[in-house]
C-alpha cells in the first residue's frame, strides 16, 4: 500500500501512542503529532499531510472543531474526527464542518484503517469532480461569461480582495484606482483567479488556460504566482496545498 501520509491532533499522549502505533502499523506514514492547535497549523502548512485526524475534545474543549475549521478553509484537506463525546450540541457543531468521518474512543485498529481509506477515496472523487466540473469552464469564452456575471450592474467592473478590482473591458487591474502593471500571462492568470472566485484553481487549468503553447510546468505556475504576488500590495492569492491557488470569495 502507498504509504498515506497523516498527521494526528491530539493532546492525550497515550492515545496519540496508540493510533500511531496502530496506523504505523496499517502502514501509514505518521508526520507527526500535534497538541494544540497553533502547532498544528504550523505542520499541516509544512508537512502537507494526505489526510488529517482530530481530537474534538484538545485541551478539554471543543477546540478540535474550531480547527477542522480553518483546514477546511485554509488547507483544503480531507479530516476525520476522534470522539468519545455524546453530547448532541457538540455532535452537530461537529456535523456542520462536514468531516470525512468519525472515529469513536476507544477505537478499534480495523474501523480506524477503514475509516481513513474511505475519507480518502470521498476526498479524491471530490476533488476529481471538481476538477472535471472547472475544466469545462476554463475555455475563454466561458470565462469572459463567468467574469460577467461577477461585475457590477452599471460598471464592467469585478471587485476582488479589498481595494482591487478587475476592469473587464480593457483586461486591466487596478488597486485603489491606480492601474498595476502586468504581463500578459500575469493578467490572464489574474482573471482565471476572480473568475473562480472562492474556489481553487488547479495547476493543469492554470497551465492550460495561461500558456497557449505547451512546455509549461507546475514550477512555471509558481514562479508565476511568485512575481504576481510581488507586484500586489496584499497577500490575496492564497495557496491550496499541493493542489493551486484561490483568491477568497
Amino acid at each position: 500500500m502507498n504509504e498515506k501520509k497523516v498527521l494526528i491532533v491530539e493532546d492525550d499522549e497515550i492515545t496519540a501512542l496508540n493510533l500511531k502505533i496502530s496506523l504505523q502499523k496499517q502502514g501509514y506514514n505518521i508526520l507527526c503529532i500535534s497538541d494544540n492547535i497553533a502547532d498544528a497549523n504550523i505542520q499541516i502548512a509544512k508537512l502537507h499531510p494526505e489526510i488529517i485526524i482530530i481530537d474534538i475534545s484538545l485541551e478539554e474543549s471543543s477546540d478540535g472543531i474550531t480547527l477542522a475549521k480553518e483546514i477546511k478553509t485554509r488547507h483544503h484537506l480531507p479530516f476525520i474526527y476522534l470522539t468519545s463525546y455524546t453530547d448532541n450540541e457538540i455532535i452537530a457543531q461537529a456535523k456542520e464542518t462536514e468531516p470525512y468521518g468519525y472515529i469513536v474512543k476507544p477505537f478499534d485498529p480495523n474501523s480506524l484503517h477503514a475509516t481513513i481509506q474511505m475519507a480518502l477515496h470521498k476526498y479524491d472523487s471530490e476533488k476529481n469532480r471538481k476538477n472535471e466540473l472547472l475544466s469545462l469552464k476554463m475555455d475563454k469564452s466561458n470565462l469572459e461569461k463567468l467574469l460577467y456575471s461577477k461585475k457590477e450592474a452599471h460598471e464592467p467592473i469585478v471587485n476582488f480582495g479589498k481595494n482591487y478590482h478587475l476592469d473587464i473591458s480593457i483586461c486591466e487591474t487596478f488597486y485603489k484606482g491606480t492601474k498595476i502593471k502586468l504581463t500578459k500571462k500575469e493578467n490572464a492568470f489574474l482573471r482565471l483567479l476572480v473568475s473562480q472566485m472562492g474556489m481553487v484553481v488547479n495547476f493543469e487549468q492554470a497551465m492550460k488556460y495561461v500558456w497557449e503553447e505547451s512546455g509549461a510546468t507546475e514550477n512555471s505556475v509558481r514562479t508565476l504566482v511568485w512575481r504576481l504576488r510581488s507586484k500586489l500590495k496584499d497577500d490575496i492569492i492564497k495557496n491550496a496545498s499541493g493542489l493551486g491557488y484561490f483568491i477568497e470569495e
